[in-house]
C-alpha cells in the first residue's frame, strides 16, 4: 500500500525565496528516490509564504529509505531557521475507500 502525506511549512517573512530555492533543489533529489511516487510543491495562492507538499512513496519502506536519505537531515537543518513552525507538520493521507 502507498504512503501518501502532506507536509506544510510558513515560510518567515522575506524567506520565502530562499525557502523556495531550497525546496526546489530538494525536490529533484526526492523525485530521484526509487520508492517516489510523487513529490509536488505548492504554495497558497492567497498566502504565497505557506508551502504545502504532497507527497507519496510505493510503500513503508521506501517511505523509510526516504527519512534515512543523505541529503534530509542538512535539507531540515538548513529549512528550520527560515520556517515559522519548529518542523514540517506532517500529515499522513489514507485513500477513501469505495463505498457501495
Amino acid at each position: 500500500m502507498t504512503k501518501s502525506l502532506l507536509a506544510e511549512f510558513t515560510a518567515r517573512e522575506g524567506a520565502e525565496d530562499e525557502v523556495a530555492r531550497l525546496i526546489r533543489d530538494y525536490a529533484l533529489k526526492v523525485r530521484e528516490e526509487e520508492g517516489n511516487l510523487t513529490f509536488d510543491v505548492y504554495t497558497k495562492a492567497a498566502a504565497p509564504r505557506a508551502f504545502w507538499i504532497f507527497e507519496v512513496y510505493r510503500d513503508d519502506d521506501a517511505f523509510r529509505a526516504h527519512l534515512n536519505a543523505p541529503y534530509g537531515a542538512p535539507f531540515n537543518a538548513a529549512l528550520t531557521p527560515l520556517i515559522e513552525e519548529d518542523a514540517s507538520v506532517l500529515t499522513f493521507l489514507e485513500p477513501l475507500a469505495a463505498r457501495r
